[in-house]
Formats: C-alpha cells, sequence, structure tokens
C-alpha cells in the first residue's frame, strides 16, 4: 500500500491530547506529503513549523479563494467569511474588524464575560449539589462562548436564549449533515435581519459600530457573512480550547493549583495551552496560484496545500519538550494555533481573554473538580475536542 493511500486522515487523528505518531513520521520524512482524496485528487500536506509559516504567509502565490477554485462564483458568494477571501476584498473587508479587536476596545467586554462565567458557576453548583456530575460541556464549555459572541456583536438579550440554540445546532453533526446546515441557514437568516434592524437603530455592539462609521461601504448580506465568519471561528474552537484546557488542568493539579492562587500565571497557560491543543487541526486550504515547486515536490496550478497547524506546533525545532505543556516557554509567541499571516484569526484576542477569565474562575469556584465518568473523544475533527465532560467535586 502507498504512502497516499495509507495516511489520507493522519491530519484529523489524536490519541489524547497528542497528535498521532505517523504525523511526527510525515513530518520528519516528508516535508511536503503528497496525499490522493476521494475523486482522484491530490492534495499535498505541510506539517514542518518553517514550512507551514511560509505556506500561510505567501498569499501571493496562495490563494484562499475556494469558491473561485470550486466555480461558485464571485468572492461575494463564497462559504466562509474572510478565511475564503483573497486581497483585495479580504484587506478590504478586515480593516473594518480590525480596530474591533483591539485590546483597548475588548476591554468593554470584559465586566460582562466575568458575570457570564460566574451566572453559569452558579448554576453549575446547584447541578452538581450533593455531589451530582455535572455535565461541563453543556452547562458551561458550549454556552460561554456563544454568549461572548452575543454580547460582542450586540444581540437583544431577550434574543439570546435562541441564538445560543442556533450556535450549538449547526456544530452539533449527530443529528446528520442535512440539521447542521439548516442551523447555519437559520444563523445567517437571523444575522441578515439582525444587521438590518441594527441599521435602523445602530446599538452599542460591534454590528451598530461598523454600521455608524462604515454603513454606506458594507451591505446587510456582506455584514451578516463577517458577524457569521466570527460565529463560526469563534464559537466550536473556543468551547473545545475551554473543555480541553480544563481536563488538563484536572489532570495536572500542581498547574491548576498556580492558575488558582499565581496572579498572572493563567496567560502562560492559556499560551502554552494553545500551542499544545491545537483544536483547530489543519488551515483553511491553500491552493496554488501557478505551477510551483516546495521542497523539489511539484505542485500545479489550481492544486490544495493543507497545512497542519497540529504538526506545526509540535515541531521540535520549535524548542525542546514540545510533546509536553511547559508554560513560559522561550518560543511561547511562535505557536501557530490562530494561523499565521492576513489570514491569523482576528478575534484571537478575545478567545484568550475569555480562557484568562474561564479557567481561574472555574477551578477557584471549584478546587475540588474531577472526572466523573468516561471522556469521548471527537474522531477525525478538524476542529478537535471532546464530546461530553462529565465533573464532580
Amino acid at each position: 500500500m502507498s504512502e497516499t493511500e495509507e495516511f489520507p486522515l493522519v491530519q484529523f487523528m489524536r490519541e489524547g491530547f497528542d497528535p498521532v505518531g505517523e504525523l511526527g513520521r510525515i513530518r520528519n520524512e516528508h516535508p511536503v506529503f503528497p496525499m490522493e482524496i476521494p475523486g482522484g485528487q491530490t492534495v499535498y500536506l505541510v506539517t514542518r513549523w518553517e514550512d507551514v509559516r511560509a505556506v500561510l504567509g505567501d498569499h501571493e502565490r496562495f490563494s484562499n479563494d475556494f469558491a473561485g477554485v470550486i466555480g461558485l462564483g464571485s468572492n461575494q458568494e463564497d462559504p466562509g467569511g474572510l478565511g475564503f477571501r483573497d486581497p483585495p476584498e479580504h484587506t478590504r473587508l478586515r480593516k473594518f474588524l480590525t480596530p474591533e479587536f483591539t485590546m483597548r476596545r475588548l476591554r468593554r467586554l470584559e465586566p460582562r464575560i466575568e458575570a457570564m462565567v460566574e451566572e453559569h458557576l452558579d448554576r453549575i453548583e446547584a447541578k452538581g449539589a450533593g455531589g451530582m456530575p455535572v455535565d461541563l460541556m453543556e452547562e458551561f464549555c458550549l454556552p460561554i462562548p456563544s454568549l461572548v459572541v452575543c454580547e460582542l456583536l450586540g444581540v437583544p438579550y431577550e434574543e439570546r436564549a435562541g441564538f445560543v440554540k442556533i450556535s450549538k445546532d449547526r456544530f452539533d453533526f449527530t443529528a446528520g449533515p442535512e440539521a447542521s446546515l439548516q442551523a447555519i441557514n437559520d444563523a445567517m437568516t437571523y444575522l441578515v435581519d439582525l444587521v438590518a434592524r441594527e441599521r435602523q437603530n445602530p446599538g452599542d455592539g460591534l454590528l451598530g459600530q461598523l454600521l455608524r462609521e462604515h454603513g454606506d461601504e458594507l451591505d446587510d448580506r456582506t455584514l451578516a457573512s463577517m458577524a457569521d465568519g466570527l460565529l463560526t471561528g469563534g464559537h466550536d474552537t473556543s468551547t473545545s480550547m475551554l473543555a480541553l484546557g480544563t481536563l488538563w488542568l484536572i489532570q495536572n493539579p500542581e498547574q491548576a493549583a498556580k492558575v488558582r492562587e499565581v496572579d498572572g500565571h493563567i496567560v502562560d497557560v492559556v499560551e502554552e495551552l494553545l500551542r499544545y491543543m491545537t483544536v483547530v487541526q489543519v488551515a483553511f486550504p491553500r491552493f496554488a496560484r501557478d505551477d510551483l515547486e516546495l521542497h523539489g515536490v511539484p505542485i500545479k496550478k489550481g492544486e490544495m496545500v493543507l497545512c497542519s497547524l497540529t504538526g506545526a506546533n509540535r515541531d521540535p525545532a520549535l524548542g525542546e519538550g514540545m510533546d509536553e505543556v511547559r508554560p513560559g516557554r522561550e518560543t511561547a509567541g511562535s505557536h501557530m494555533a490562530f494561523g499565521h499571516g492576513i489570514h491569523r484569526c482576528v478575534g484571537a484576542p478575545l478567545a484568550q481573554m475569555e480562557m484568562r477569565i474561564a479557567f481561574p474562575a472555574l477551578l477557584r469556584r471549584f478546587p475540588g473538580l474531577r472526572v466523573a465518568g468516561e471522556v469521548p473523544f471527537r474522531e477525525l475533527a478538524i476542529v478537535y475536542g471532546v464530546k461530553e465532560l462529565p465533573v464532580a467535586w
């Protein structure tokens, strides 16, 4: 059996927190690894940190325009928000969002995130009274990111329960792809309506702010698509990080104690857990703009290159012990959990803020937190995580 047939899904596989051993072997032996996918097409997997950084940072040779490649039409119709757009359209739209994600702007959300976290911890404490197990995924890790997006966008309070349900349903694949697609359509329908209402009476959230400052430059559908991209990028990823990070901290009580007791330690822990977990396992696909070569491997115009963020973030070239969590390591800022280049996640500062608030609050409220049952991990997932996280204290 050829290697292209033997490991076609290795970039989506894990063993607990760790990538499977085959991914490390490919990184060591095949800098550019060709894989055959259904339909007979060849895609090229890149796994080394230096190479992943080079590909993600080179929008001159590699395109993100998935819609154009498969013939869906203009960038206005593409399916992934900013992640599937190329300059100049990507540049035009991202410049509207970037100022909204500075720490100065985001600090206004900090008190609300703290309040949301405490409200959900109160509910968890009530549900777990008497030692009853509580599914932390359902009661904490799923709702908090949805509510943060609600607060960010300016979703009215009375509509947030419905919005949280839509957010949850779009990432719930247990009911089949049709149900997930319907939830995505429902989310876009709601967001287009919300943008139209905000245009008439702009609120204090991101949508209202963008409409006040750039309303003449953004139509309702484009702004709704940008909002949907923030939901897509900020919900499942943050949910998975909250769950995986909590599980790791439970399993490492010395670090959990430092998070509870040492002010500021959470900053180093979050940064290192982002690298170690790398919940988004593969970056948005890139497509060769012209015939080119990577490490002597020829890639034809239009062929797909997949960058393994998991492989890059565990690359020994980054330093010693990359398969261990070492908060405060010298290369802490070099990871690519949020991607790299012009498509680096615009919401990264918000995600970091969520975790810096949520982990210490959870551990201080429940210092005796423990796993209270089997923790099933996702299989073959683009966004890695767990399906349930039963806990007690």
